[in-house]
């Protein structure tokens, strides 16, 4: 009896998968328009995105210097990463100390002053938009920085320490392995209101004003309540574009460190892991390394980005 159930089961199952599959297929047919509206920016995006990344991926498992043809090593780079390059170890350490400690102060920092500016009158929010979002657009803003952290008595920071007795002789700011780290993660931080800072800027004029009188009816008694069961959760989607952006700007720190701190840096105390990619990407021309480095923080990123999307999952619920 139950061999006969479970029979009559399977069938009425592969019936309805059938009669699904058939009702997609028409369902695709009908759309034939749509599908052409889409082609330009999924051919784009396959061209641009997907085929470098899977080219990439081939490439990190050869020994390629252009000159050559691929040559197939198998794991034997990713070997040499972890195993016998120090200098990349370095340059984990160094980025995720970035990552770490700008990539969630700069993402809260975004949001934090987005929201204040949310509560300004337009014209005023129009201009402090303008004057946040400035650094990062700006293509060498941060070597501002560098006359500020000049390594003599005219740099800005050590003629301020000197006038005051609080240094005898000037400081080495960009040279000194000590200070070098210090001093990127303020730069960082400087120029870290970009898209992401845009996006929760435009979350917070989408949100619903009927909500929030809604909420006080329902018991919400202050603004971070306010905050948390109807800012955050009506804008999920911004706070997961930001996130995305902030670990993309976070683990792809390269050009401050070579304009600041010099490429090589002293000790390689500013190295990062795509500075190293950029090194034997173009420096050296070991495009197969190089295509190693990329896979793995590729891997990386994705799995940050899986993290931040569990936990704002549970935000407001």
């Amino acid at each position: 009896m139950n061999q006969v159930q479970t029979g009559s089961f399977g069938k009425r199952y592969l019936t309805m998968r059938s009669e699904k599959l058939q009702y997609d297929l028409a369902k695709a047919k009908r759309m034939k328009v749509c599908y052409l509206f889409l082609a330009p920016y999924a051919i784009l995006f396959f061209t641009f995105f997907i085929l470098p990344i899977c080219t990439s991926i081939y490439y990190s498992f050869t020994y390629y210097n252009i000159l050559e043809p691929a040559r197939f090593v198998g794991v034997q780079n990713y070997i040499n990463l972890v195993l016998q390059d120090e200098v990349f170890l370095t340059s984990v350490k160094n980025t995720f100390v970035i990552a770490v400690i700008t990539g969630p102060v700069g993402y809260i920092l975004s949001f934090m002053f987005a929201w204040f500016i949310n509560e300004l009158p337009k014209w005023l929010r129009a201009i402090a938009v303008v004057v946040f979002y400035a650094p990062s657009i700006a293509g060498n803003a941060y070597s501002i920085f560098s006359i500020i952290f000049r390594g003599d008595a005219y740099g800005y920071l050590n003629s301020i320490l000197l006038n005051f007795g609080f240094i005898d002789a000037p400081l080495l700011w960009l040279v000194d392995p000590k200070y070098i780290m210090p001093v990127l993660i303020v730069v960082i931080l400087w120029m870290s209101m970009g898209t992401g800072f845009l996006s929760f800027v435009a979350g917070f004029q989408g949100i619903d004003k009927s909500m929030y009188e809604a909420g006080y009816v329902d018991g919400i008694r202050n603004r971070w309540q306010e905050l948390y069961y109807i800012t955050l959760p009506s804008m999920k989607p911004m706070l997961l574009f930001g996130a995305v952006m902030s670990i993309t700007s976070a683990f792809n720190v390269c050009d401050v460190p070579r304009a600041l701190a010099g490429y090589p840096s002293t000790d390689y105390a500013a190295r990062t892991v795509v500075t190293h990619l950029f090194d034997y990407g173009f420096s050296r021309f070991e495009m197969g390394y190089a295509s190693a480095i990329a896979t793995l923080l590729f891997i990386v990123m994705i799995l940050c980005k899986k993290v931040i999307s569990a936990a704002l999952e549970k935000v407001g619920t």
